[in-house]
């Protein structure tokens, strides 16, 4: 246990010696998952993790998961680990405004992973009615009203997407990189563990200090928010 940071951290954690833990920097983001599960746990009500990175661009601000943690989640998983990301995104004061993004537009196509990310927003639709989202859609009508109001003059989401939930782990990591690099000067805020019983985060290897302090002061003001 002595070599290993992560499980010693998340012990501390779980005694309350710590408010909140950061790890990752080194090693494999499912091996520090791994550790944080058997100690910490599901926060109540919740079964499955999720990975959500911010990136702050020059005109707005995107949330975007799944990052690190599921390969292909179902419908059922996508669903719950939106509505933790919507909660984590309203501790940031802004209003989410979720898009779960695909391939397929509204029905254009018929395959397993549209089919997908349709019933996600039907559960979604049931379990919180009040919660601003839309999908199956492409990325670029979750992002301009214009080009979503003449395909789906219906559709429930109003102005730009922020919360952009992908189809699976290749989808969202490549996303967020390719965006990191190209449109947000490689600014970013994560990754933020969701579904865990306590304030824990798992960064990645090429995590800037820059970002570690950013990350622990978010952690910090978790534990505050949450236990107000």
């Amino acid at each position: 246990m002595r070599r290993r940071s992560t499980l010693i951290a998340a012990m501390l954690v779980r005694m309350g010696a710590a408010d909140a833990m950061l790890c990752g920097t080194v090693g494999q983001p499912l091996h520090h998952l791994r550790y944080i599960d058997e100690v910490i746990g599901h926060r109540p009500g919740s079964s499955v993790y999720g990975a959500m990175n911010i990136l702050l661009l020059p005109r707005h601000t995107l949330f975007i998961c799944d990052t690190h943690v599921n390969l292909d989640p179902s419908a059922e998983e996508i669903a719950e680990m939106t509505l933790l990301a919507a909660e984590e995104v309203r501790y940031f004061g802004i209003a989410p405004k979720v898009a779960l993004l695909s391939h397929s537009n509204f029905g254009s196509h018929n395959d397993a992973s549209a089919r997908k990310m349709a019933r996600a927003r039907e559960l979604l639709e049931l379990q919180m009615p009040e919660l601003e989202v839309e999908g199956e859609i492409h990325g670029d009508a979750a992002l301009s009203e214009t080009m979503r109001s003449g395909i789906f003059p219906a559709a429930r989401l109003k102005g730009q997407a922020n919360l952009l939930v992908m189809p699976n782990l290749d989808a969202a990591n490549i996303a967020y990189n390719l965006l990191k690099m190209t449109a947000g000067d490689g600014i970013t805020i994560g990754s933020i563990l969701l579904g865990a019983n306590k304030s824990a985060h798992i960064l990645t290897s090429t995590a800037t200090a820059r970002r570690i302090v950013n990350m622990s002061a978010l952690a910090v003001a978790g534990v505050k928010t949450r236990s107000e």
